[in-house]
């Protein structure tokens, strides 16, 4: 199995591949661990996969390197410490962690130009901002998990599903100090360029203004959500991009989801994305392999 990349040749693959064109995520990983059965209840979530389901982690994980991505994001979105913590599962959150880039490696290891991210996900419920924790509680746990994500060899963070300005703060000066390079991810509310809760991307910009990132993206938000973005994102002045979902977790196996569109569809809403400005693409709850897929065939014609 190959060894992660130094950060500062992540920081320059990352670079290289932003200027070259669009930066190719992976898609869902909890709802396809669902997919196939796997047991994604709370508050174990996606993590159960590591101590229950490795191969069919590690599965999904191959038909997304096949599928032509750039970047594989190891399951690491529920093993913080503070997570584990209510299944009694905190003193592991370091294996878990590693192992979840372990897997997530062996799975490119037919591609040494795939990058493995480690997500640095918010430490409560995505969907509900309120429940954000105090400060010193954030601090402490989120240097924990980005210290634990680099420490396990991941090649870049990738923050996401921020919704608030407080944990975005926090999150990203713990991804700066481990040295890694990092891309941050924003979700959005439901009118307006704003976070979930109720803050102006604005606020976030500035929020991450001592320590930017690579790039800055938004997902967890359905695609006909998207275009309210764009002219938010453009100020920025940094890259930016776009993973959106195509309905949240939980939802029965076969039962349509609340955007539930086709992979050539997700693909055409993907060109349109890049005709905007999006320099980072993929796919977030509920796209599959076979979106990644078209949505890379698509994205790649235009180069």
């Amino acid at each position: 199995m190959r060894d992660h990349h130094s950060p500062r040749d992540a920081d320059r693959i990352l670079a290289q591949r932003l200027e070259a064109g669009v930066l190719l995520l992976d898609g869902a990983t909890g709802t396809e661990l669902e997919r196939f059965g796997v047991d994604c209840s709370l508050p174990l979530w996606s993590a159960r996969a590591m101590l229950e389901a490795p191969n069919v982690l590690e599965q999904i994980h191959r038909e997304y390197v096949e599928a032509g991505v750039d970047c594989i994001t190891a399951n690491t979105f529920r093993t913080q410490p503070h997570v584990l913590r209510h299944a009694g599962l905190e003193a592991r959150a370091p294996h878990l962690s590693a192992r979840a880039i372990e897997i997530a490696r062996a799975a490119a290891s037919a591609r040494p130009d795939v990058l493995i991210a480690g997500s640095a996900a918010p430490l409560e419920d995505c969907y509900r901002p309120e429940r954000v924790p105090a400060i010193e509680t954030l601090e402490r746990e989120h240097a924990k998990h980005c210290g634990a994500l680099a420490a396990g060899g991941a090649d870049f963070i990738l923050i996401e599903t921020i919704g608030t300005v407080r944990e975005l703060r926090v999150v990203s000066q713990a991804a700066a100090a481990t040295g890694l390079p990092f891309l941050v991810s924003l979700i959005g509310g439901p009118a307006g360029a704003t976070l979930l809760s109720g803050e102006p991307v604005e606020a976030a910009v500035e929020a991450i203004s001592k320590d930017p990132p690579v790039a800055l993206l938004i997902n967890c938000v359905p695609p006909s959500q998207l275009d309210q973005w764009w002219p938010a994102l453009a100020k920025t002045r940094l890259p930016f991009g776009v993973y959106p979902n195509l309905g949240t977790p939980g939802t029965p196996p076969g039962a349509a989801r609340s955007e539930d569109l086709s992979p050539d569809a997700f693909a055409c809403r993907a060109l349109r994305w890049v005709e905007q400005g999006a320099r980072v693409i993929g796919g977030c709850c509920g796209t599959r392999p076979a979106h990644i897929r078209a949505a890379i065939r698509a994205v790649k014609k235009l180069s």
